[in-house]
């Protein structure tokens, strides 16, 4: 039995970043302003992991300690961007423009990489690429992400399963579509003459017993305040079309997709993970929804019943979920399918089309397309990567990545504080220890179906540049040997030549 990973603790973390504090100083006289500023955002991940793990990940959703740590820096380092502030340092991860620079044309007149970068990559993962765990096709790209130029590629133009790498897609099209700001209403909906009260749900996952609690205290507020202590309760889920349950069918990985939903369905009290699922999450929250308002006073009778809410209804209660920003980083860091199929949806939504799973592959295709990367081949089957119908590229993963890192688009900027911290957070928390190279330097989103193992990720090199890679791995048969093989190539790209 081999020996469990440990998860490094703080303590020897913190020996690092003095340790890199130090170097960084004594580095600051001897480099340009641009290394100076890679070197930071290396040293800025570095720490924030560390406050991430000593403050806990979550606040309201959102990664405070690291997104505090990049706004402190400049002014595109948090989801809620200012065009109007001052100039100051390159934020951490950033980098200039890269949207003409994807092209092969752009490439061609893309400032150069430093000499030999690319035969340096070629040389270190053209063998780790070999490895057997990797499977039949392993596929590979790696992008200078200052300059958008390809460093690496290797079927890099070959379609495959991306597991739930995909999510990288699902948020950033999400992200593009409704920005950072947004938040996803359940409301309440009184009749003209408050005897028939409506749930609403709008596609929050997240809805909690907390925020369930406090729809059904506003409400029966309301409703005392206009004498009325008795109702016909009613929700409606009828947000969202098309088939509920996911293609794979029933399973602990996913709740049926429905735009009413409490704690995505859970039975249990986890938030993250597998668990037992509601087969019918509208009709499990609109029950607990009846118990509190009993608690709070008002009777519900025989209990309640699908339907919409009157024309003439008033809303008495709402509820709006955390940010976009806060759910992205969420869906990316657990690996989160219930959210992606929502983000997926919301997406469809406000483009205008069905909210279905088809709806979803649309408008995300759409919204990627407006980014104007290498679609061909691509398929968004649904937006969790359950699906084996999708399909991507790794020029497709590390373009996407490439784009969440342009200043131009601050608003993709939570698909970056959301990818896990190797070693520290998420997916990725058990996959490195205090010995890996790669732990606290590396972010990146795992992918992992039977057969199908994948990384798409960040990592600032040896040179200072902040890489986006993507490695996509099909046919393998040992999925731990894969993750290492996948890991490896990761810590490769951080280690380099000093």
């Amino acid at each position: 039995m081999a020996e469990p990973v440990k998860r490094p603790s703080i303590k020897p973390f913190g020996k690092l970043i003095r340790a890199t504090l130090t170097d960084h100083l004594d580095l600051r006289n001897g480099l340009s302003n641009w290394q100076f500023t890679a070197v930071s955002a290396a040293l800025g991940l570095a720490l924030a992991a560390g406050a991430v793990l000593a403050a806990g990940p979550w606040d309201s959703g959102q990664r405070k300690a690291e997104l505090d740590w990049a706004a402190a820096r400049a002014r595109t380092g948090g989801a809620h961007h200012d065009p109007a502030a001052p100039d100051g340092p390159a934020p951490a991860p950033s980098a200039p423009a890269v949207l003409a620079a994807l092209g092969t044309a752009a490439d061609r007149s893309a400032p150069d990489a430093p000499d030999g970068a690319a035969a340096e990559l070629r040389a270190v993962l053209g063998p780790l690429l070999k490895d057997p765990a990797l499977g039949t096709r392993p596929s590979a790209v790696v992008i200078d992400t200052a300059t958008g130029k390809r460093l690496y590629g290797k079927g890099a133009d070959t379609p495959m399963t991306p597991a739930s790498t995909v999510k990288i897609a699902t948020t950033v099209a999400a992200l593009t579509a409704l920005g950072p700001d947004h938040r996803i209403p359940t409301t309440v909906r009184a009749s003209a003459d408050s005897r028939t009260v409506t749930l609403v749900g709008g596609g929050d996952p997240t809805l909690d017993r907390a925020a369930l609690r406090s729809l059904a205290a506003d409400t029966a507020r309301a409703l005392k305040d206009s004498g009325v202590h008795r109702i016909h309760l009613r929700y409606d889920a009828s947000g969202y079309s098309g088939p509920a349950l996911h293609p794979i069918g029933p399973n602990e990985n996913i709740a049926p997709v429905s735009a009413l939903m409490v704690n995505e369905g859970r039975l249990d009290d986890t938030t993250s993970g597998p668990a037992p699922r509601s087969g019918d999450p509208a009709r499990t929250a609109a029950d607990a929804f009846g118990e509190l308002l009993g608690k709070a006073g008002i009777t519900t009778g025989s209990g309640p019943a699908s339907g919409r809410a009157a024309a003439k209804s008033r809303a008495v209660a709402k509820h709006l979920s955390a940010p976009l920003s806060g759910l992205v980083e969420r869906a990316l860091t657990n690996s989160d399918n219930d959210i992606a199929e929502a983000l997926a949806r919301q997406t469809a939504l406000v483009a205008g089309r069905p909210a279905d799973f088809n709806g979803g592959r649309q408008a995300v295709t759409a919204q990627l397309s407006n980014l104007k990367l290498p679609l061909k081949g691509a398929n968004f089957a649904d937006g969790s990567g359950l699906n084996r119908q999708d399909k991507v590229t790794a020029a497709l993963l590390a373009g996407l990545l490439a784009r969440t890192a342009d200043p131009d688009h601050p608003e993709l900027r939570p698909v970056l504080s959301g990818l896990p911290v190797a070693g520290f957070s998420g997916t990725l928390s058990g996959r490195y220890t205090t010995k890996s190279g790669g732990t606290g330097l590396i972010r990146a989103k795992t992918g992992t179906l039977t057969g199908v193992n994948t990384l798409s990720g960040t990592v600032v090199d040896a040179h200072g540049r902040l890489l986006a890679f993507a490695f996509l791995a099909s046919g393998t048969t040992d999925p731990s040997a894969a993750q290492s093989a996948l890991d490896s190539l990761a810590t490769a790209l951080a280690a380099g030549k000093r």
